[in-house]
């Protein structure tokens, strides 16, 4: 049957059963009616797709195998072909996939799995399902279930090295959780990341950070952590450098506005469920986040008072407000938000945009050289300081010149 597949690990005995009872089918050649393989991790879903396919299907049979992909997938189609008798074969092969049927109403697809045709076998593959739903239950109940969620740390170290190991390549311990670090915990990015490092190394058996550093993409998720981090300590050139890099990768300033948000948000939790006395299996569990994670949240968390990570996050909300009102433009609006919590003394700015390329702010600390605060005339006429960066590069920052305008 080829080679097999990686088996992850699981925290619940009843997914090691599933699985082992999937791999059963393979080897024994002995299969369900009906598959639903689901999960945030991508690469062990498609791999034992594929292992299930070929298992499935005679090599060149193109007369009783069907895929579907999508939304937009008729459940009526699907009951038709399962009812078609198979081309002298034993099966008709089914195969779904991101279809989003496990998260509505099918009552006529969970109907048919009652008593599905003898002949025919499904393949579900999706992301995300809804465990209530009748459709979800009926293949539960009906066939095999398989999650595969996203692996922890010990788990994907044992892959790599299994992948390194096919390659003949070593690697100490410091370098591969360098790489871990680097690249992340998406196996499918994992893979790739690793073809690019074996190609580099080529004639060689030893990687090392200096190839790491030469050859791996450093994923979005950890430079916004390391932009936080830069946050947290007060270090703004490096906060902005970071923020600078991923405008450079063309990464859009509100998809970055989201990771930061998304970031205090999680910062947050985690501050919280500390504070009720949760360890860091438990806070796992709870946000989702993989334990190792936990533990740099934790540490993260603790370089924030609690009311500087809700005024944080309320900043975050409202730059997102202005930006989609026309109020801001989007890229010096991050800037400007990253700019007000990395400074050496935190201060807290109201920010507006004023036509096209002038910025102005309400500062509740005196600044070098000037104080910006808003004011409003007896007359009903709005005033406020306009605060202007003569060097041209970043806003708030010392040496400003401000000077009093009429809205």
């Amino acid at each position: 049957m080829g080679e097999r597949p990686f088996v992850p690990d699981f925290e619940k005995e009843q997914e090691v059963v599933r699985l082992q009872q999937l791999l059963e089918d393979i080897k024994n050649g002995s299969f369900a009616r009906v598959y639903l393989l689901y999960g945030e991790e991508t690469y062990l879903r498609l791999q034992y797709r594929d292992k299930l396919k070929k298992a499935l299907i005679p090599d060149g049979d193109t007369m009783n195998y069907h895929y579907f992909e999508g939304k937009g997938v008729e459940t009526a189609q699907l009951i038709d072909l399962a009812e078609t008798l198979p081309f002298f074969a034993e099966r008709r092969v089914i195969v779904v996939e991101n279809s989003g049927l496990f998260k509505k109403a099918t009552e006529d697809l969970a109907e048919y799995f009652k008593a599905p045709a003898p002949s025919v076998c499904f393949v579900f593959v999706e992301t995300e399902v809804d465990k209530r739903g009748r459709l979800y239950k009926a293949v539960r109940d009906t066939g095999r279930v398989v999650e595969f969620a996203r692996q922890n740390e010990a788990t994907l170290q044992k892959w790599i090295l299994i992948q390194l190991k096919k390659e003949g390549k070593r690697i100490t311990q410091n370098d591969l959780q360098f790489f871990q670090q680097r690249v992340g915990s998406d196996m499918e990015n994992i893979s790739r990341e690793l073809e690019k490092l074996f190609c580099y190394t080529m004639g060689r058996d030893v990687i090392t950070a200096a190839d790491i550093e030469a050859v791996c993409t450093r994923q979005i998720g950890n430079q916004i952590f390391d932009m936080v981090e830069a946050i947290a300590m007060r270090r703004q050139k490096q906060a902005l450098d970071l923020y600078y890099d991923l405008l450079t990768l063309k990464e859009p300033p509100m998809r970055i506005l989201f990771l930061i948000a998304r970031q205090f948000n999680l910062l947050m939790q985690v501050r919280q469920l500390k504070r009720k006395g949760l360890d860091e299996k438990q806070i796992a569990e709870k946000t989702g986040l993989r334990s190792f994670v936990v533990r740099k949240y934790v540490s993260q968390s603790a370089r924030f008072t609690w009311e500087e990570l809700k005024e944080a996050l309320t900043a975050c909300v409202e730059t997102e407000e202005a930006v989609k009102t026309g109020q801001m433009n989007d890229r010096m609006s991050v800037e400007l938000l990253i700019i007000a919590y990395s400074g050496e003394e935190h201060e807290q700015f109201d920010i507006f945009y004023f036509y096209d390329l002038v910025y102005y702010a309400d500062c509740k600390k005196q600044t070098e050289g000037c104080r910006a605060e808003r004011s409003e005339t007896n007359t009903g006429q709005q005033y406020t300081w306009l605060c202007c960066n003569p060097h041209g590069k970043h806003l708030f920052h010392s040496g400003w010149q401000c000077k009093k305008i009429r809205l």
